[in-house]
């Protein structure tokens, strides 16, 4: 931390308290070379995920928007909601996990495709039907036979 009174890079923490909320640490520190002592906040730098778009654009990833695709594809299936959560849980994990900051909508679809696939085979149809636009008939049989031909 730069001393504010005469610049020099090594300070001691004499005093460190944290908020009520307990989302900000302040820490009174005196600098070694001039013995001034200056007050230093810290905080969560919180910088959204964002999500990549077709069309380029971005914006914020929303576990709720998550969690609202995942409730449709799953409506009227024995899915319990702790089931739908723990798929957003580990979906957002993902998200979260990555170095970068970024993720498209292609891999966001595909790793909820992925636990659908294991969760349930008629909501994951359903949601892979919205996903992928199918263009015709065909594409939306061969999807399915692809998923009927999976041993597992």
């Amino acid at each position: 931390m730069k001393c504010p009174f005469c610049g020099q890079l090594g300070d001691k923490v004499v005093d460190s308290r944290e908020s009520k909320e307990g989302e900000v640490i302040r820490r009174r520190r005196e600098c070694l070379d001039c013995r001034r002592r200056f007050t230093s906040y810290e905080r969560i730098d919180e910088i959204p995920y964002m999500v990549v778009k077709k069309d380029g654009t971005r914006e914020r990833f929303e576990r709720q928007k998550l969690i609202a695709g995942l409730l449709k594809a799953c409506e009227k299936r024995p899915v319990s909601v702790s089931a739908v959560e723990g798929v957003a849980d580990r979906v957002e994990a993902a998200v979260q996990e990555r170095p970068e900051k970024e993720m498209s909508t292609e891999e966001v679809g595909a790793l909820v495709m992925e636990e659908l696939k294991r969760l349930d085979k008629v909501a994951y149809v359903r949601f892979a039907s919205v996903y992928r636009h199918f263009r015709d008939i065909g594409e939306f049989m061969t999807e399915l036979t692809d998923l009927l031909n999976v041993k597992e």
